[in-house]
């Protein structure tokens, strides 16, 4: 499959994502790919007149990046970059994982998956990627998980889920990372078919390797480390 081309954050017109999310992203792509470095400045009226919107939608982008750990808000003197860390991706899909095998356990064990909604976002993804469209297989996975995490039925739960802001935490780690889309698809197709077969243990195993993997951690959940130690 060919490598995905152009900006992750290309989005076609149908599925145009709010404004103050779509100035979030061309935002968000710009500190990742290092063209807003550490200490620029983020002035709420220039990307205004820049979007050719209002300072509101500005405003809550960059509320969003500054709950990211990517900006840091000044009074008077409006935002400023901070040092793009890929520590914050790590930690962030550690806590994941954390959230997401409990919450599986949870509708596992109240046969409250919905699956046949996790199969509608599995075939979305394959279609996004065989449209090679990195934003729209980056929502179809939160949508997947999204509806895994709601079945758990724990409000806390699901708050702190949700606080991660996982379609831009999504979106940082697919333009880091440039996986092969179709292979995002197959492991979202595993984890289902896991699920599917009943065994909660090894549904929440799975649920759990799928997130660490993200990690980019040295070793895997177990201690194990990812690869040898060198002779």
């Amino acid at each position: 499959m060919p490598e995905p081309t152009g900006s992750p954050f290309t989005v076609p017109r149908s599925a145009r994502p709010t404004l103050s999310r779509q100035i979030r992203d061309g935002l968000l792509q710009r500190i990742v790919a290092g063209e807003l470095g550490e200490g620029d400045r983020l002035i709420e009226t220039k990307i205004a007149a820049e979007f050719g919107t209002s300072q509101a939608p500005v405003r809550e982008a960059l509320r969003q990046l500054e709950g990211l750990g990517l900006i840091e808000g000044q009074p008077r003197h409006g935002s400023r970059v901070l040092p793009f860390a890929e520590q914050t991706i790590r930690e962030a899909y550690i806590l994941r994982a954390a959230l997401e095998e409990t919450a599986t356990r949870l509708a596992m064990l109240a046969g409250t998956l919905p699956f046949d909604r996790l199969g509608e976002a599995v075939e979305e993804m394959y279609r996004r990627a065989r449209d090679n469209d990195v934003p729209g297989i980056g929502l179809a996975s939160a949508r997947f998980h999204r509806h895994v995490v709601q079945a758990g039925g724990n409000g806390l739960l699901t708050r702190a889920w949700e606080a991660l802001q996982i379609e831009a935490r999504t979106a940082i780690a697919l333009m880091v990372t440039r996986p092969e889309l179709e292979r995002v698809a197959d492991e979202h197709r595993e984890l289902l078919d896991v699920m599917r077969a009943g065994d909660v243990e090894t549904a929440c195993r799975h649920a759990r390797d799928h997130q660490w993997a993200y990690a980019d951690t040295p070793h895997d959940p177990y201690g194990t480390p990812k690869t040898p130690p060198p002779a």
